[in-house]
């Protein structure tokens, strides 16, 4: 390896592990706070503005590495392994929805993608929820989610496109 190709593997190694860092941080912290939502089990996904924002600054390999980095310490840190699945269907079928939209949108539309992957995202927890407890019924629920996947999503799309649109361009690029 070259001394060029070291300084890039140090680069990118260092932005995957500042980037799962804010994005676990957010994650356990947002886990201490409680529910502003008023159906239970939805939360604001706050995490998900990271994840956002490396999808448009890091790719989507690197991407993925850092959500599920950030999915399964924040599991194992948070003492909630029940969660892993529902966080890891969740967050996986919403980054495979975003990441083909991403290619499309531009990053003013970034609120788009957090709309669309809210909602991706509670589809999936529902569809766990739904195979783990054999209770079909469960999908009644699930309007009530999107609604607030929507609304979540929103908010996590717009801080990702200020953080793009805010911060200088060299920290974009790095």
């Amino acid at each position: 390896m070259t001394p060029l190709q070291t300084s890039a593997s140090v680069r990118r190694l260092t932005r995957l592990a500042l980037l799962t860092a804010a994005a676990l941080s957010i994650h356990l912290l947002e886990g201490l706070l409680p529910n502003p939502l008023p159906v239970p089990g939805a939360k604001l996904g706050l995490a998900n503005v990271i994840t956002l924002y490396a999808l448009f600054t890091a790719g989507p390999g690197d991407t993925l590495l850092v959500l599920l980095a950030r999915i399964l310490l924040g599991s194992l840190f948070s003492g909630r392994g029940t969660t892993l699945f529902y966080s890891l269907a969740g967050g996986l079928l919403c980054f495979s929805v975003v990441w083909l939209l991403h290619r499309v949108l531009t990053r003013r539309q970034l609120w788009v993608a957090g709309v669309i992957g809210g909602i991706c995202h509670n589809i999936g927890q529902i569809a766990v929820a739904i195979a783990l407890t054999r209770t079909p019924a469960l999908i009644v629920y699930l309007p009530w989610l999107i609604l607030c996947g929507m609304g979540t999503g929103l908010f996590t799309g717009l801080c990702a496109r200020f953080l793009l649109e805010k911060l200088p361009e060299k920290l974009k690029k790095w």
